[in-house]
């Protein structure tokens, strides 16, 4: 079994907080680590039917049967049940009582706001990390290869086909989660506009144009946005505007949160249509934006992600705010260094006092400085955390 990094975080927060609710999308591993880090506790899904209908027609004796407390599943299922756990909570004062976990980041958090406030820590486990799917044979992975197969445990663990794991994933994603969530009329139209989104990966986020392409309206798309967010399909990166004039660019850029599924969206049926696909350097900035993030929810610290660009075009791919200092983050699929690389940085380096480094992050092999930047290899991302 493959150690999440995340476990530190949650069993320090297990020791601190009555309650731990773990949030990821499905299949991100979210009852595999529970079960591995609360193997003592006992364990209940209310994906199971019985179990549903029982706390939600009993919600005190479904919970009676847990008198040490318990990991339950889903818990967005019957989010009514998070009244009651307050109270349990409230009652014991003990730390780590119940372990929740849930797949609806909206519904659940909402719901959490309201019941659990103050009680409860909030871990968001994100698919694998590079260092956690690959390991020490990370020489032996292509970055093609990296990129099509994406990160979702489940295909390392049972060593499924990326593109067959994917089209489940996306018909278990659409027939059950949005079903429940929207009213989709129109489930072709959605499927038609989830690969648009996948074809803007690494772009502006432009509603007009995507709404357009899909043939429904800007509100409609706007709903979808947020709901593909929610689920944890999709990030938005928000742009950096911290001592800047507005000249700067005001719309998001969208990521996927994971590339293997972002390449499945595109019609990408194996590793080698990577290696001249028109939006190859899109996915490897996307793997780097999605990388950063898990780590950050990997130490239970929030997103402090941004982009930079001004509408003259000058743009750095990825600003780190650490509230003091910066870092400043150049993402080039290429393999071999070019002067061109580190034109952005040096512009931002000249608006910003606040820059503690500039980092080129590229598709080759070898880390080392160069004129004053730190060139990483794609392989070396750990470096840019770990220093």
């Amino acid at each position: 079994m493959i150690h999440r990094a995340i476990s530190t975080k949650t069993l320090q927060l297990a020791d601190q907080y009555p309650v731990v609710t773990i949030t990821g999308p499905r299949q991100s591993g979210k009852t595999t680590l529970c079960k591995m880090l609360f193997n003592e506790k006992a364990y209940v899904s209310l994906e199971d039917l019985d179990e549903r209908q029982f706390a939600q027609n009993d919600p005190r004796g479904f919970l009676n049967r847990f008198p040490e407390g318990a990991v339950i599943d889903e818990i967005q299922r019957v989010p009514d049940l998070l009244s009651y756990i307050q109270t349990i909570v409230d009652e014991n004062r003990k730390t780590g009582f119940f372990i929740l976990t849930g797949s609806q980041q909206f519904d659940l958090l909402q719901n959490i706001s309201q019941s659990l406030a103050g009680r409860t820590a909030l871990v968001r486990l994100l698919p694998f990390t590079l260092a956690e799917a690959y390991g020490p044979s990370i020489n032996d992975v292509s970055m093609d290869q990296m990129l099509y197969t994406g990160f979702y445990p489940r295909i390392f663990d049972k060593k499924l086909n990326p593109t067959d794991a994917m089209l489940f994933y996306i018909n278990t994603y659409v027939e059950r989660d949005l079903r429940a969530l929207i009213n989709i009329k129109d489930l072709s139209k959605f499927e038609i506009f989830l690969k648009l989104c996948a074809g803007r990966t690494g772009q502006i986020l432009n509603l007009s144009s995507l709404g357009n392409d899909c043939g429904v309206n800007h509100s409609t798309i706007k709903s979808w946005i947020s709901v593909l967010e929610a689920s944890y399909i999709i990030k938005l990166l928000r742009p950096f505007y911290k001592n800047f004039n507005k000249r700067l660019i005001k719309s998001p850029k969208i990521y996927f949160l994971d590339t293997g599924l972002a390449a499945f969206l595109l019609d990408i049926g194996n590793a080698n249509q990577i290696k001249t696909h028109p939006v190859k350097g899109h996915l490897f900035e996307n793997f780097v934006v999605a990388e950063m993030l898990k780590y950050r929810f990997n130490m239970g610290q929030t997103d402090n992600l941004y982009f930079f660009r001004d509408n003259t075009g000058n743009e750095v791919d990825l600003i780190c705010d650490y509230g003091q200092t910066i870092d400043a983050i150049e993402i080039k699929s290429g393999q071999t260094a070019a002067a061109d690389f580190f034109k952005g940085l040096r512009f931002f380096s000249k608006l910003s006092n606040d820059v503690r480094r500039s980092i080129v992050l590229y598709g080759g092999s070898d880390s080392y400085d160069r004129e004053g930047f730190q060139l990483t290899g794609w392989r070396d991302i750990d470096k840019i955390f770990n220093s």
